[in-house]
């Protein structure tokens, strides 16, 4: 009996994964909307971006040493995503003021979106925790124009990252 109740315990604990990776955001379907403000108070919404490509990188923590790294590496390359028609979204829980602060500091030409109750963190699954915080965990999702997502990086190197959405979207835009 206990072997029993034991395998319909791991069974479970394998449903209980499965359910939560069906529930997760799939390359082909469209992105979750949202409605969050930047650092300067304006309002977007993943609509306002219909007919061109999105960058939408989230990250866990304003002015940290990847954070800031992956900041830079994107604003480094904005005029390759201006380009090629893709408008870079930097989506932490931080709050209006400390985005306004970190994109002062590093001259960040893109808007950096706060998401502070994290329900869009929720909606695209990245929220997590992380020393007794919730921070949004470090992934990006390419969205193409119709507004579905065309591509999902889970593993994220900061160093490196720009250049490889980049590489991808060259690769998805010759098509």
């Amino acid at each position: 009996m206990k072997r029993f109740i034991s395998i319909m315990s791991a069974a479970a604990l394998l449903l209980i994964g499965t359910s939560s990776l069906a529930e997760r955001v799939q390359i082909g379907e469209p992105a979750p909307d949202f409605e969050l403000k930047d650092q300067s108070g304006q309002l977007h919404s993943i609509e306002d971006y219909r007919g061109q490509w999105v960058t939408l990188y989230f990250y866990p923590k304003d002015d940290t040493p990847g954070c800031t790294t992956e900041a830079c590496e994107f604003r480094d390359n904005i005029f390759a995503f201006k380009n090629l028609n893709c408008q870079i979204l930097g989506v932490s829980l931080d709050d209006e003021d400390s985005h306004k602060e970190f994109s002062e500091k590093y001259g960040l030409p893109f808007p950096l979106l706060a998401d502070t109750k994290g329900t869009t963190a929720d909606a695209y699954g990245v929220k997590t925790k992380y020393m007794g915080m919730s921070v949004a965990k470090r992934q990006t999702f390419l969205i193409d124009p119709q507004g579905n997502i065309a591509k999902h990086y889970e593993k994220v190197d900061p160093d490196s990252h720009s250049q490889q959405v980049l590489a991808d979207l060259k690769a998805l835009t010759s098509q």
